[in-house]
């Protein structure tokens, strides 16, 4: 009998377009994830990359009279407008414009402008013209690197008295009030007369550092004061060659990395997110691996093989199925305002009813993720239990090793590759989780981080940033804004590294797990 034939085809043929559309989807995949990575690079770099600043001359409505301003230009072909950052003194600090293309009459490179990068996250556009300090002398422009050094120093020494003297006389005098120690008594006349001899020294030293100055002008030639205290850096970007760009470009980067947010997530660094978002999967990871080893080894060394195991099984198999933001607010019910309420009721009656552990934190957004999690990790290392020969079990038990012996030495090492791939899908989900964080601990900005040098070091209470709800927050501050929409795109491009090393280093364990236990 002559087997029907599909579309004509025979075997071969048809093994033939089998493969070949495989490599054809598979193509496809690669293409499309080399394409987000691309796109995310490029908008994510633009952050970083010092945007050239032009002299736009724009006609007015009646086409009589034209205005100069100095802006980066955000020029797409495909729409009828231009767009312009620019700065005037009006907005010196920054606004945009849509500017049709048959008004604008000329854009010309601003070498002589300079990007004034201020501490707070704001630049200001604009040429600078001299430099005035407490002699009242209009210095040249070149002396600017010396006089930021200066004001530092002296910024610092404020820093110092602040943080130094200051801060222990407020501590000792707010002990004071809690004991209603008298105003007159002698003690706390000493500590105000301390108090008030640093503060007459920090002013005097604000006073003193407010009289270094930056004069600029705008393109229109007004002129702008400009505080060397509040300066960062002032990139002549028109003068800048290649290799000098690429030094910016890297200063940038250590700024992303090491400093706060600033302006409402769209300017300045993520170290708080970065930090809040290792250390967070990093107690995930310490949770959920155990719990998720041990409840593998009873489902797959002890559960006898009954109609409830098989239910068991497929249960924690659809949990991984569950929407996230249902696991977030079982967090927020259960382990906040359950478990964290009773916490406080026990262990912290005295400072209630401010809760200590009965509000979101790190702990609680850790736990949760462990929840959300411990189904991929027992899944995976079931499977890896699964894989180890019965005949090493046989053996084990036949040179008189117990059954938590056998597991222990000799299942427990074998498996541990496939371990590692459930702490590593785990690890994968937990960084990338936006929705139930947000309920149990993760914030858009919070004042410390959860590790200082304040006992207990750890504060499992307090709440964390995350680099996925700082993206999620950047996304509704940069509709319009071409640079905030590059530090979002650059905070989801550093997502993507911290997953990958983290996965990187997983899987290098892994590895050597697997050599060491499976090729002897």
């Amino acid at each position: 009998m002559v087997k029907p034939s599909f579309l004509g085809l025979n075997a071969v043929q048809r093994q033939s377009l089998v493969i070949s559309l495989t490599a054809f989807f598979t193509g496809l995949l690669v293409i499309a994830l080399i394409s987000v990575l691309v796109l995310i690079t490029a908008r994510g770099g633009a952050y970083f990359w010092p945007e050239p600043i032009y002299a736009v001359s724009i006609k007015s409505d009646n086409g009589q009279q034209s205005t100069t301003l100095l802006a980066n230009v955000f020029d797409d072909d495909a729409k009828k407008e231009i767009r312009l950052k620019y700065a005037d003194v009006n907005n010196p600090y920054g606004t945009q414009l849509l500017v049709e293309r048959e008004r604008v009459e000329r854009i010309a490179l601003a070498k002589d402008s300079a990007q004034i990068k201020l501490n707070d996250g704001r630049q200001v556009l604009a040429i600078p013209d001299h430099v005035i300090t407490p002699e009242g002398t209009n210095n040249q422009l070149s002396e600017l690197p010396q006089v930021m050094q200066k004001v530092a120093l002296l910024s610092e020494k404020i820093t110092t008295l602040n943080t130094q003297f200051l801060a222990p006389i407020h501590e000792a005098l707010s002990r004071f009030d809690n004991r209603d120690v008298a105003a007159d008594a002698p003690a706390r006349e000493k500590r105000v007369a301390e108090f008030n001899q640093y503060q007459q020294q920090v002013l005097n030293l604000e006073r003193q550092r407010e009289q270094y100055q930056l004069a600029v002008k705008f393109a229109d030639g007004q002129s702008f004061i400009i505080p060397v205290s509040n300066i960062q850096s002032v990139d002549f970007v028109g003068r800048l060659s290649l290799l000098e760009k690429w030094q910016v470009a890297i200063s940038e980067v250590i700024i992303f990395l090491t400093e706060s947010p600033k302006q409402a997530n769209t300017s300045g660094g993520v170290f708080p997110a970065l930090f809040g978002t290792v250390l967070m999967v990093f107690i995930m990871t310490i949770i959920v691996t155990p719990f998720g080893v041990l409840a593998a080894i009873y489902l797959s060394e002890y559960a006898p093989n009954t109609a409830l195991t098989t239910v068991i099984r497929v249960s924690v198999s659809n949990m991984a199925g569950v929407p996230s933001i249902v696991y977030g607010v079982f967090g927020l019910g259960f382990f906040v305002y359950t478990l964290g309420g009773s916490i406080d009721s026990l262990l912290f009656s005295d400072t209630l009813p401010s809760p200590t552990m009965g509000s979101p934190g790190i702990f609680w957004a850790a736990l949760t993720m462990a929840i959300l999690t411990l189904p991929v990790v027992i899944v995976a290392t079931e499977e890896g239990l699964r894989r180890v020969p019965e005949g090493l079990k046989a053996g084990s038990y036949a040179l008189g090793a117990t059954k938590i012996e056998t597991i222990v030495r000799t299942i427990l090492p074998i498996a541990s590759p496939g371990i590692m791939t459930g702490v590593i899908l785990a690890i994968a989900r937990a960084a990338g989780e936006v929705a139930p964080l947000m309920l149990v601990g993760a914030v858009k900005f919070a004042p410390a981080l959860p590790i200082d040098g304040e006992f207990p070091f750890l504060h499992l209470d307090r709440q964390f940033m995350h680099l996925g709800v700082l993206i999620y927050d950047s996304a509704f501050h940069s509709q319009t804004d071409a640079k905030s929409a590059s530090m979002m795109f650059a905070a989801c491009l550093l997502l993507l590294i911290v997953v990958f090393v983290l996965n990187i280093l997983a899987v290098l364990l892994r590895t050597r797990l697997r050599k060491r236990y499976l090729e002897g």
